[in-house]
């Protein structure tokens, strides 16, 4: 008896929508890397990729910056085998975060308060065919116009494919309470941000203050560090929608369990990381990063400070939200919780 159309149809469907799954087993191999050892043309000149750098050195003598970083892939391939018990498909919607640089084999996935607006203008620069030299010389706004930097989720499924393999997967991470503090700092407490006043800073007065005055009400800018982890770590938070990407865990954003990511770098050795992802892509000529200035970051004593007034219960509930970042990328339980 033949089976209905209807059935081969439906049968197509699923398999094709399973084909998305390759993403995850390829781009947590390193062929690409290691059976090419070729060169490869890169931007018209035939040189080593990015991949190809970074693992046809480890087959040398390695420097104190390949060690370390080789022990922070290693630590989180650890992590996730120890804390993702069922691995699922990679959907676009996955892929958002991830910017393409074409000239040069780069995937980087971009965290909010890791350097990502730094990181933002040098691929302009690197990806910009000279329409831009200095990336102190993009405005930060410019610099998170979308189309001025393509994501990987644009392309189509093939040619995902063929990035996640043969690019160099890279990204910046930074200690969670940490992140969460400068993110509060810069959202909450800067008048300019009027738009996260009215988005969130409403809705964090109405649902967690007692008696709220009319004025805060309306415009939700004077919000209290208190206020906002009672908002994280209220369950209605996430059944109404995604954190917001300023907050939102790193393990949530760029899937490094799902992604084999190369290089994992940390705002604590920023420059160095840096440096390090520009010499393996060949553009340390083309571009430098860009030195911190600021003396208003973000420490772990400031944000010690903002705890302090967190009970040890909230300060638990938050740990908890947070654990999968502390865990995957070697992050210590800070010193000034009270719940230990």
């Amino acid at each position: 008896m033949r089976r209905p159309k209807v059935g081969r149809m439906v049968l197509a469907t699923c398999v094709g929508s399973f084909f998305i799954l390759i993403f995850y087993f390829q781009s947590n191999l390193k062929p690409a890397a290691n059976q090419d050892s070729g060169r490869t043309s890169w931007r018209g000149k035939s040189r080593r990729s990015p991949l190809q750098a970074l693992y046809d050195s480890e087959q040398l003598e390695l420097s104190a910056v390949h060690m370390m970083h080789q022990g922070r892939r290693e630590l989180l391939e650890e992590e996730c085998r120890t804390h993702t018990r069922k691995r699922r498909v990679l959907i676009p919607e996955d892929l958002k975060h991830l910017i393409v640089d074409d000239q040069h084999g780069l995937l980087y996935c971009y965290v909010p308060k890791v350097a990502c607006t730094n990181w933002k203008r040098v691929l302009m620069v690197l990806t910009g065919d000279g329409r831009y030299r200095d990336p102190l010389q993009i405005p930060a706004n410019e610099a998170h116009v979308a189309g001025n930097l393509r994501s990987l989720s644009e392309f189509s499924t093939a040619e995902i494919n063929h990035r996640l393999r043969t690019y160099l997967k890279f990204v910046f991470v930074r200690e969670p309470f940490e992140r969460l503090v400068s993110a509060y700092r810069n959202k909450f407490t800067r008048s300019y941000n009027t738009a996260f006043h009215k988005r969130y800073g409403t809705k964090i007065v109405r649902r967690h203050r007692a008696d709220p005055r009319a004025e805060a009400l309306d415009r939700g800018d004077d919000v209290s560090f208190k206020e906002f982890v009672h908002y994280l770590v209220d369950p209605q938070t996430q059944r109404e929608e995604p954190f917001n990407e300023h907050w939102e865990r790193v393990h949530a954003l760029c899937h490094p369990c799902l992604i084999h990511y190369d290089v994992v770098g940390k705002y604590e050795t920023l420059e160095q990381d840096s440096r390090y992802v520009l010499q393996l892509a060949g553009a340390e000529a083309e571009v430098r990063f860009p030195t911190s200035g600021k003396s208003t970051r973000t420490t772990g004593d400031m944000a010690a400070q903002f705890f302090h007034n967190i009970s040890p219960f909230y300060q638990r509930k938050l740990y908890n939200l947070y654990r999968m970042d502390f865990l995957l990328f070697n992050y210590s339980i800070p010193a000034y919780l009270r719940f230990r």
